[in-house]
C-alpha cells in the first residue's frame, strides 16, 4: 500500500495557474526526483504533498485513510510529513535550539530529544555546530541545519524543495550522501531538482512536471 496517494487532483490559484495530477502514489522507502522548468508547479506539488493545499477536486489518501481536511485528522497526518524549503527560516539562538523547538512541540524532551539532535547533526556533518548561532551560518550550512531539523522529527515522507540549488559540489555531495541512506530508514523522499544527474546518482524515480501537469512516466 502506498504511503500517500493523489487521485484526480486539481489545485487552482488566482491568476489562472492550475496544478493537475491524475495519479501519484508514493511508496515507502523510495526516492523521487521532481523535475520541470520554473513555473511548472514543483513547489505547488510539494505543498500539496505536505497537505498544505486543499484541492478544488480530487482525493488524497495517507495510507488507507482518506483525507477529510478536518482539524484533528489533518494535524495528525501532517505530522507524518515534513517539507524543507529551498530558503529555510532558522530561529534566533543556537542550532541546537532550532532542532529542539520542533521536537518539544511534539512532546519530545530530555534524553530522547538530545539523542535525536545529536544523531541528526551527525548525519549532516554538523556535530560540532550545535552551539553555534543559527543566524551566522552560510547558505549551505543553513540548508544542512534545516535538513537535520527535519530528520530529527523522523517523518515518513520528507519533501525537499531544491535543497542543492546553487551550492558547491562538496556541499551537494554531502546532501546526496544523506539522502541516499534515508530509504533504508523507511523514509520516502521527494526532492525537486534542476540537476539532470541527480536521479541517477541518487537511484531515484523521476517525476516530470510541465505546465502544471504531472507527466506520465
Amino acid at each position: 500500500m502506498a504511503l500517500l496517494t493523489l487521485s484526480n487532483i486539481e489545485i487552482g490559484y488566482p491568476g489562472g495557474f492550475n496544478l493537475w495530477v491524475n495519479h501519484l502514489a508514493l511508496e515507502e522507502g523510495r526516492i523521487y526526483i521532481l523535475s520541470g522548468p520554473n513555473g511548472a508547479g514543483k513547489s505547488t506539488l510539494l505543498q500539496t504533498l505536505a497537505l498544505l493545499n486543499c484541492p478544488r477536486r480530487g482525493e488524497i489518501r495517507v495510507g488507507d485513510e482518506r483525507l477529510t481536511w478536518r482539524g484533528a485528522q489533518l494535524r495528525r497526518l501532517r505530522r507524518r510529513i515534513t517539507l524543507v524549503h529551498q530558503n529555510p527560516f532558522l530561529f534566533s539562538g543556537s542550532i541546537q535550539h532550532n532542532l529542539a523547538m520542533g521536537l518539544a512541540l511534539r512532546g519530545i524532551r530530555g534524553d530522547e530529544q538530545r539523542r535525536r539532535i545529536e544523531q541528526s547533526l551527525e548525519a549532516v556533518g554538523l556535530s560540532e555546530f550545535a552551539r553555534r548561532p543559527a543566524r551566522k551560518l552560510s547558505g549551505g550550512e543553513t540548508r544542512r541545519v534545516a535538513l537535520a531539523r527535519a530528520l530529527a522529527l523522523r517523518p515518513d515522507i520528507l519533501l525537499l524543495d531544491e535543497p542543492t540549488a546553487n551550492l558547491d559540489r562538496e556541499t551537494v555531495a554531502t546532501f546526496e550522501e544523506v539522502i541516499q541512506i534515508l530509504p533504508a530508514q523507511g523514509i520516502t523522499v521527494v526532492m525537486a531538482s534542476h540537476d539532470p544527474g541527480q536521479p541517477q546518482r541518487l537511484g531515484g524515480e523521476l517525476l516530470r512536471l510541465g505546465g502544471g501537469r504531472l507527466m506520465p512516466a
